[in-house]
């Protein structure tokens, strides 16, 4: 893969997002006495705070250049890389696209995705410690990389993580979490803030479903526990089994 298909680039921390320890929203808790706590608190609300203002701005922008995002989380391994590969294939000639992708480490996912033609960057976290998510202001900067005019639609994969990155709006438009049926059908009622902030769940790997030893019915009923308006869609990234439906009310939101 030619190297100049996709952008690599590091971005760092505005200085209001400097950490003392790895905590995000409701994780301030105190470990040597109450004083410490509020503190920890407050510095959590000051992160979560900027990080909004941030996000709003990037919506702005976003709907000023008519820009359709979608952040895409799920765990390791669920297959959202697979699943990217062949929903950019399926609306690349309609679709003026571009991605994002975060991880801590490496460029292979962003390899992957440049294959389609789509202009892709890559965002690293470990420059700054590893982080588990992506935020606004990392999104803000990486978009500099793109013309938006030149785009309709921006993708952006977030690293895998059922938690954090739940916990950051980067001015999306759509947020979509996968689920893979080798994770087991617990993950909606472990991780429900994930399923309770996105729009639309997709259960991938259905392939797999006459090898393993997995409840479809319960995975769907623990989602809809969390929201019970979610759409669900049952795929397969390696057959494209249920990927009509999926793209159809993609391009549905897409065009609004």
């Amino acid at each position: 893969m030619p190297i100049d298909m996709y952008k690599t680039q590091r971005y760092y921390h505005h200085k209001d997002f400097r950490k003392h320890s790895h905590f995000h929203a409701g994780k301030g808790v105190a470990t040597e006495g109450k004083k410490r706590g509020a503190r920890e608190i407050k510095i959590v609300r000051k992160v979560l705070d900027v990080n909004d203002a941030i996000a709003q701005q990037n919506r702005d922008m976003f709907a000023e250049k008519d820009v359709f995002v979608v952040n895409v989380m799920s765990s390791p391994g669920s297959g959202k890389t697979a699943i990217l590969e062949k929903t950019l294939s399926h609306i690349m000639q309609d679709v003026r696209s571009a991605v994002i992708v975060g991880d801590i480490c490496t460029s292979n996912d962003a390899d992957r995705l440049a294959v389609s033609g789509a202009p892709v960057v890559q965002v690293n976290t470990d420059a700054f410690g590893g982080d588990c998510h992506l935020a606004a202001h990392v999104i803000k900067t990486a978009v500099d990389n793109f013309n938006l005019d030149e785009i309709d639609l921006l993708i952006i994969e977030n690293l895998g993580n059922l938690v954090c990155p739940a916990e950051f709006d980067m001015g999306e438009n759509l947020r979509v979490v996968v689920l893979s049926v080798t994770e087991g059908e617990d993950k909606p009622l472990k991780y429900p803030l994930m399923f309770r902030v996105c729009h639309a769940a997709l259960l991938n790997k259905i392939d797999l479903l006459p090898h393993l030893d997995y409840d479809r019915n319960a995975a769907v009923q623990n989602i809809h526990k969390v929201n019970p308006q979610m759409p669900i869609f049952e795929i397969s990234a390696k057959t494209e089994e249920g990927f009509d439906s999926w793209i159809e009310w993609l391009m549905q939101k897409i065009h609004g």
